[in-house]
């Protein structure tokens, strides 16, 4: 037992004298009953039997640190919800959760908008991410997270290097709410190095910055917090009669704690409201497990036993003279427009 305690007190004192160093935002930690505190921890200690350390680097964390979720599971696994001045990772493990991955970022901005007093919000991106994923819909951001669009700003960059920059001088402005900044993989530019500068960036502004990878591996960063987002099945509506049979519901998304110094690992199913512009968790029965695969991404093999039937008539350009109705292609000056280049934007 005397060595246990003589360990955890060890641990502790580590802990606060790295998260000196690094200026780490607000966070819990658990003291062992009786730990001493090094003079120069600078922490508050509460009055509580568990002697709860609360500390935002050197100095005590505010009461509004923290952006809640709403969802009371959630918010208690992260000691209060997303940190509010700090760099906050959320990834998507394949290209076809960058949907999902946007979505919650956009229910996030949504939660901050409220409190924002008018301040808008900066998205960064590179024109690959933007052109891999697409830029948010005007009118689905006003009727699904009441953002209008004069408070979400994008901001496009030919390469990484200039959205970093860009995301750097952004972070310390007080003129934001907040500082998404989106990119793809795992660049060799976006170290360790380059993460604290943003982090410290956001606790001296007081804003938080949210950094959205997109089929990313996760690795060291200086982000304290790491969601990993998946999409969920959706579930019928529900009417009064019950749930509509055929119908889809409200947006899903798989919330997995990847990183943390405040939880353990855990997972969660939160469904977004868009008409109380709020989160609500699945539980229980309404619980799915997500679908493998929905859709097939290679064709099967031409060698199979049951081909495809031949296709129908061709219904986009009229038929040409001399040609079969089914088969037939048009001459070069009546070639379909899909054909073309499309425009961008």
């Amino acid at each position: 037992m005397a060595m246990s305690a003589v360990a955890r007190e060890t641990v502790f004192a580590l802990r606060r004298q790295i998260a000196k160093i690094e200026g780490t935002p607000p966070e819990r930690l658990q003291a062992p009953a009786g730990a001493p505190l090094d003079a120069d921890a600078s922490a508050d200690v509460t009055s509580s039997a568990d002697l709860t350390i609360v500390r935002r680097g050197l100095a005590a964390a505010l009461p509004d640190a923290f952006l809640p979720t709403g969802v009371e599971r959630l918010d208690a696994a992260l000691s209060g919800g997303l940190p509010k001045a700090a760099l906050s990772e959320i990834h998507g493990g394949q290209t076809r959760d960058a949907g999902a991955v946007a979505g919650f970022a956009l229910s996030l901005t949504s939660l901050i908008l409220k409190q924002a007093h008018g301040l808008p919000v900066l998205w960064i991106g590179t024109s690959e991410i933007f052109g891999e994923a697409g830029f948010p819909y005007a009118r689905g951001l006003h009727a699904a997270f009441g953002i209008e669009p004069g408070q979400l700003l994008f901001s496009e960059a030919p390469r990484l290097v200039d959205a970093l920059w860009v995301a750097e001088e952004a972070a310390r402005m007080t003129a934001l709410a907040a500082v998404i900044l989106e990119i793809r993989g795992n660049p060799q530019r976006l170290d360790l190095t380059a993460t604290r500068r943003l982090h410290a960036r956001a606790a001296s502004a007081g804003r938080p910055v949210f950094l959205l990878r997109q089929a990313a591996e996760p690795e060291p960063t200086a982000a304290p917090v790491r969601l990993i987002v998946a999409s969920a099945p959706a579930v019928p509506r529900a009417t009064v009669a019950g749930p509509l049979a055929g119908s889809i519901g409200r947006p899903a998304f798989t919330i997995t704690i990847g990183k943390s110094r405040t939880a353990l690992p855990g997972q969660f199913t939160l469904e977004w409201n868009p008409d109380e512009r709020a989160f609500d968790e699945r539980r229980g029965e309404e619980k799915r497990e997500r679908a493998k695969d929905p859709v097939a991404v290679v064709s099967l093999l031409g060698s199979r036993k049951d081909p495809a039937a031949a296709s129908g008539a061709v219904l986009a350009f009229p038929a040409v003279v001399g040609s079969s109705a089914t088969g037939g292609q048009p001459p070069p000056g009546q070639r379909a427009t899909h054909f073309g280049p499309r425009r961008a934007g």
